[in-house]
């Protein structure tokens, strides 16, 4: 079993709603990541996603491109991504981390070497934007076999039969993007949230977590009424190119610090 079920199973008992948060490895420099996925635990993010830089990352915005960008432009991929992983685990060995990213650098290391690399790092899981679940039941299988879980997006325009095949194949939790566009695009509506969810439920038994689009406080309180986690991506990229030169670990710390207290209000 991978750390995310009994992070849920523990937020649960403590009434609290779980903070999944986003950064890109290598982003804004390779040897702040590790530093960063820190600031963020101490900040009170429950689960950390670390971004696979990619150079098509077709479900991002601007903002999360440029940090791919920036990644790509020291060279950054996804064996490095497995290191930051292994440096983290000596530290931390309680918070769940996911690989984040697309098909393209699983498909060319192996899927075989993916499950291995992962499970040696100390990593939990993955989120393969362009891997369709429809196709993904072999993969699944492996990765739940190692002890990772395959999390899948669900999004509005998901159909009856792609939720219900998300639930047959999917670990950890389910993602629902909440707006028919990019990470860091539009504004939340809660109220279709709420609805959508309610439809969701119906097939999904796993936890569900919310995101694209959640940049403040409210909005992540608002969320938490009807979600299991709130998950926050570009809006921390954007503390992170704000923040002075080697103030990122820093300024994110205190970005999501204000997001859990509010949750926790």
């Amino acid at each position: 079993m991978s750390r995310i079920a009994p992070a849920f199973a523990a937020l649960k008992e403590q009434k609290k709603t779980a903070l999944v948060t986003f950064i890109t490895a290598g982003d804004p420099g390779p040897d702040e990541t590790v530093p960063l996925m820190h600031a963020l635990v101490a900040g009170g993010a429950d689960i950390l996603e670390l971004g696979v830089p990619f150079s098509d990352p077709m479900a991002e915005g601007p903002v999360i491109q440029r940090a791919c960008e920036r990644a790509l432009a020291f060279g950054v991929g996804i064996r490095d991504c497995f290191n930051y992983v292994r440096e983290f685990r000596q530290t931390n060995q309680t918070t769940p981390v996911v690989l984040m990213g697309y098909a393209n650098p699983i498909e060319r290391i192996g899927q075989q070497a993916f499950i291995a690399s992962a499970l040696e790092a100390g990593a939990d899981g993955a989120i393969v934007v362009d891997y369709p679940p429809e196709e993904c039941e072999d993969f699944s299988a492996q990765m739940r076999a190692a002890g990772l879980d395959l999390i899948f997006l669900l999004a509005p325009t998901s159909t009856e039969e792609r939720i219900a095949q998300v639930a047959k194949v999917g670990g950890g939790f389910s993602y629902y993007v909440s707006l028919k566009g990019v990470t860091g695009a539009g504004n939340i509506d809660t109220v279709e949230v709420a609805e959508r969810l309610k439809g969701i439920r119906r097939h999904v038994q796993l936890p569900i977590g919310v995101g694209f689009g959640i940049r403040d406080g409210a909005t992540a309180r608002a969320v938490a009424e009807v979600a299991d986690a709130v998950v926050i991506g570009s809006r921390i990229i954007q503390e992170i190119e704000n923040a002075p030169a080697g103030g990122a670990a820093a300024a994110v710390q205190a970005f999501v610090a204000g997001i859990r207290t509010a949750l926790d209000a």
